[in-house]
């Protein structure tokens, strides 16, 4: 990427994640300065994929020559902007490795990072790349928080020991981090670096200023070609390693994602991208699918809906297997888990309704791709179990109705995906019959009598007397006399018939209750009220309660989170949907191609690079919103791509 045309306002919307497989990341804008509290070089999760603590803030970089210093660094502040580094920046790449490249006439320099896989560490080289020697100065910033917080100067200052080649920085509460570099001279220096402006919290309405802490800094005389290498870590047995293999190792890693479809570029970069959100979980000794960088962690209704894109739909059957293996080993009272406990000694968590039903879905396509009756056959019993306890009722009153359908909620409780809750208040509580709820349930009751049919399993009476009487009545309460389908249906307080995302569930999931008129007419409507380039509205324009803006503080941004803001995951189903109604025609495919040309461009040059948003506003969608990398956004994309070979299409 180019950037010498760029304004500085416009380049410090632009930011970089690199992960390293535990939860931990290194993340900034391109120009070096950070914009959230979660940017960090070294952001360590201490209890992978949780307990994430920043340590390294950024780097101030400094060249000497000509008898000037030419800083290479950008920070924000109150009033200002200083240093202007971004004077020299010239060139930012995101693949095979971040890189940049700085310079002027009569000097240039190439910096890369990359985080060790499986390692809290990160490991940053600066290369003399012109034709003349400087002086190089690099002077980390420390801090020591959770990365929800802000670091002031009123946290004790940090100490450290310099030992054999490296520095130990002693961390609260006996923790250390490790800084070794290959060559230079350490100079002591402390310092506090007070008062970053941080633009996205002041945009989130969050506490937006921070202090940074230097210890010291590495100076050499750099000479044309040569490189110094340094590195920061909180495992004690990468001092002392080799960085250069560190850097192999990588290189090897990064060949060993590369897909086999190598001419199709985009599909790569988003497998690649998809890659970064697989991630350890300790607690479970297994694999998890982390829900968004930066700030979320791994939920079961995010994994299961993730899951058929980054690992079922690309083929990827051990991790598929090794999600699945988990969540059903975790089932109780009929139930999946929401969310897994960040320590061993805490509870898991059980408030979601439809993660569970999600797991039938996803199995389905896990034995649609891989044919692994063996895997279906030992869970089916789980999944019968499943059904009987929410037919005789579970947590939060979640129960089967008289006409079949699968009503749940109590006060207070967000149970769908629709869950935003801020400071007690329940913005969208759908209590009742949720439309997406029931298509999940009805699509759970098939799926397991076709695998019960094949593993020649007798069914249950019950459950085929729930089935038919699901069928019978689902229309009756469902499809309205406007064409579309109500959000909510609940005996006592009525129908909710706001027009939402949420019914195009009934026609793209694998078992659908409706005639093909309807499933068009439904596909017709969605895209007329709700369908935008970068997703699907959650509440349609000309509703009372629609909130076009998603921005301000947290009360402000919960009150519009699923109240007319777009998500871009939905796209999986709308353009399933769509294909489905147009019997999979290539023109059809084309013209899905097409609607997603504006999130390819967004994945390459705005906001999140090689990222896909996890939402975007109402009105005018634009900018990326939320987490700048959403695993479900980039799975919406990965699914497409590979069920229907759209990388084919030109």
């Amino acid at each position: 990427m180019k950037l010498k045309e760029k304004e500085i306002d416009e380049l410090l919307t632009l930011e970089w994640i690199e992960t390293n497989g535990l939860g931990g990341y290194a993340s900034s804008s391109i120009t070096g300065a950070n914009t959230r509290k979660y940017h960090g070089l070294l952001v360590a999760s201490y209890n992978p994929p949780t307990d994430r603590k920043v340590i390294v803030g950024k780097i101030e970089e400094r060249v000497f020559i000509n008898n000037t210093y030419c800083d290479l660094s950008v920070n924000q502040y109150t009033k200002t902007i200083h240093p202007k580094g971004h004077l020299y920046l010239q060139n930012f790449s995101r693949k095979p490795m971040l890189t940049w490249s700085y310079g002027q006439e009569d000097w240039k320099l190439r910096k890369q990072l990359f985080m060790a896989q499986g390692s809290n560490t990160t490991v940053i080289s600066y290369q003399n790349t012109g034709k003349k020697a400087y002086l190089l100065e690099l002077h980390p910033l420390w801090e020591f928080k959770d990365y929800h917080n802000n670091y002031k100067e009123h946290h004790p200052p940090l100490s450290y020991e310099q030992l054999d080649g490296y520095i130990k920085v002693n961390l609260p509460n006996q923790n250390h981090a490790y800084w070794d570099w290959s060559e230079g001279e350490f100079v002591p220096a402390n310092a506090w670096y007070k008062d970053f402006k941080l633009r996205k919290e002041t945009y989130r309405g969050e506490p937006d200023t921070e202090d940074l802490y230097r210890l010291g800094y590495v100076k050499l005389i750099l000479a044309p070609g040569e490189k110094i290498k340094i590195s920061f870590s909180t495992d004690a047995e990468m001092v002392g390693k080799n960085i250069e293999n560190l850097e192999i190792n990588h290189q090897r890693f990064i060949k060993k994602q590369k897909s086999k479809l190598s001419k199709h570029t985009f599909y790569n970069d988003l497998l690649w991208s998809g890659n970064q959100f697989i991630v350890k979980r300790a607690t479970t000794q297994s694999k998890t699918i982390i829900a968004g960088y930066h700030w979320f962690t791994d939920w079961g209704r995010d994994t299961m809906i993730a899951m058929r894109g980054l690992t079922i739909a690309i083929g990827d059957q051990k991790t598929s297997k090794s999600l699945l293996s988990t969540f059903l080993k975790y089932t109780s009272k009929g139930m999946l888990p929401n969310r897994f406990p960040d320590f061993s000694n805490q509870e898991v968590e059980y408030n979601t309704i439809d993660a569970t039903l999600w797991l039938f879905v996803s199995l389905y396509e896990y034995h649609q791709k891989f044919n692994d009756l063996d895997f279906v056959k030992k869970n089916l019993k789980t999944l019968e179990k499943i059904l009987v306890q929410h037919l005789k009722g579970t947590r939060y009153n979640i129960h089967v109705t008289p006409e079949g359908f699968l009503y749940g909620g109590e006060d207070g409780v967000q149970l769908t995906w629709m869950d935003a809750l801020v400071n007690g208040h329940v913005v969208t509580p759908r209590m009742g019959c949720p439309v997406e709820i029931n298509a999940l349930w009805y699509n759970a009751l098939c799926i397991y009598q076709e695998f019960a049919k094949a593993c020649k399993v007798k069914v249950k009476r019950e459950i085929v007397h729930t089935t038919n009487k699901f069928t019978t009545n689902f229309k009756t309460y469902f499809l309205n006399n406007k064409g579309y389908l109500n959000d909510v249906y609940d005996r006592e307080n009525g129908i909710d018939d706001c027009f939402r995302s949420n019914q195009i569930y009934v026609v793209s999931l694998p078992f659908s209750l409706l005639t093909q008129k309807e499933e068009k007419e439904i596909v017709k409507k969605v895209e007329e009220k709700l369908l935008t380039p970068y997703g699907l509205r959650t509440l349609a324009p000309d509703d009372p309660d629609f909130k076009g803006i998603y921005g301000g503080n947290q009360w402000h941004r919960d009150l519009a989170y699923h109240q007319g803001t777009v998500w871009t995951f939905i796209l999986m189903d709308y353009f399933e949907a769509y294909l489905k109604t147009k019997k999979y025609s290539t023109a059809a495919k084309k013209k899905v191609v097409k609607a997603l040309q504006p999130l390819k461009e967004h994945f390459y040059q705005q906001d999140g690079l090689y990222c896909i948003s996890e939402i975007f506003d109402g009105n005018n969608p634009l900018a990326g919103r939320g987490c700048i990398h959403q695993a479900w956004s980039v799975a919406a994309l990965v699914k497409l791509y590979s069920d229907h070979q759209l990388y084919e299409i030109s």
